[in-house]
């Protein structure tokens, strides 16, 4: 399927410069709005889907939600951009389940059940469970996540009962349009008894001829293949090899956008081919609040007609309270706002 390429406008930190690429002859790149305060609206022919990176309800962010005994403290500065679109995605950094409280510098995530229907009124259509967090409660924690997001009509991907399950494609659909999901995590980043098997409930594992038929199967149900992907070296501003290869393969094979998680951190955008590549959007609701680059994340609002993605925004923002992203005003913060959007790079 051929997707329109329209002018992309990019910034740097200093000023905006029109970048022109001449990549399909028949149809232009999508057009990249740089202005979060001003919202693009979708017309009825078309679909508006956000794309969060990281997001964590457990440790310190839960710790602020109990403090301030507000379920919607995490989501008290985004929430009208979360509900100005048709479906929200997210990496959801943890299972779903209830028991003792989470302290400050453990590793293992837990979510409480209670926050799931915050989410559901939030928007949050469909969340990948593909990552390195997803068992930290064991199988048990898995298979409660999927009861508890299916209670709450919230799609998830990237995991499930068995092989079959974990690598099939959810489907999302208005205006016509169709939308399958896939999502996968690294191998480098989890163990390998966390991987769902012929018999055995885990995730999804970053596998290319896996992938290949992922993508051939789910282009067949849907106009647009959109694949999630928890990789990367935390804190590293470049995306590495793995990454690289399994983005480009992903688009290869016919997927029109790879989103990417996990290094904590923003990483570098890249239109390669027909497609596009967010290899980290970095943390969304987090709790890292011990350096400015773990603040900074950004949210992609991606604008679809039935053939082409017509229109890209980035928005970004600042983690605020271990808990929440604050939308950065470009007319107040424009240092701030340029150095952010400057972490996407050059567009290739």
């Amino acid at each position: 399927m051929m997707k329109k390429i329209l002018a992309i406008i990019f910034p740097t930190a200093v000023f905006f410069t029109a970048v022109f690429l001449l990549v399909d002859f028949k149809s232009p790149t999508p057009d990249l709005n740089l202005t979060p305060s001003i919202t693009p609206q979708p017309t009825p022919q078309s679909v508006s889907i956000l794309f969060l990176g990281d997001v964590m309800l457990s440790r310190g962010v839960a710790n602020q939600i109990d403090k301030n005994n507000d379920l919607y403290f995490p989501f008290r500065y985004i929430k009208e951009e979360l509900l100005n679109n048709d479906f929200v995605f997210a990496n959801l950094e943890s299972p779903i389940i209830e028991g003792r409280k989470i302290n400050a510098g453990e590793m293992f995530f837990r979510t409480d059940e209670k926050l799931i229907p915050v989410l559901k009124e939030m928007n949050f259509s469909i969340v990948s469970l593909a990552n390195n967090h997803m068992l930290d409660m064991g199988q048990k924690g898995l298979l409660n996540t999927f009861k508890v997001l299916t209670e709450n009509n919230i799609q998830y991907i990237g995991a499930g009962e068995n092989y079959e399950k974990a690598h099939g494609p959810k489907i999302l659909e208005k205006n016509g349009i169709k939308f399958a999901f896939l999502a996968y995590n690294d191998d480098d980043v989890i163990l390998a008894t966390n991987e769902a098997t012929n018999d055995r409930v885990g995730t999804a594992f970053m596998d290319l001829e896996g992938l290949k038929k992922d993508v051939a199967s789910a282009k067949l149900l849907a106009d647009f293949v959109i694949v999630s992907m928890h990789s990367g070296n935390e804190y590293q501003i470049e995306p590495n090899q793995r990454q690289i290869n399994f983005s480009h393969t992903a688009i290869d094979s016919g997927a029109d956008l790879v989103i990417g998680h996990h290094p904590h951190i923003i990483q570098k955008y890249e239109q390669y081919k027909n497609g596009y590549i967010f290899y980290s959007l970095g943390n969304c609701i987090f709790d890292q609040m011990w350096s400015e680059e773990t603040r900074r994340g950004i949210m992609m609002k991606m604008i679809f007609s039935k053939e082409n993605i017509e229109k890209m925004e980035p928005i970004p923002f600042l983690i605020e309270n271990f808990s929440q992203p604050r939308i950065i005003n470009k007319e107040v913060e424009l240092e701030l706002y340029n150095k952010i959007l400057g972490e996407l790079g050059e567009i290739f």
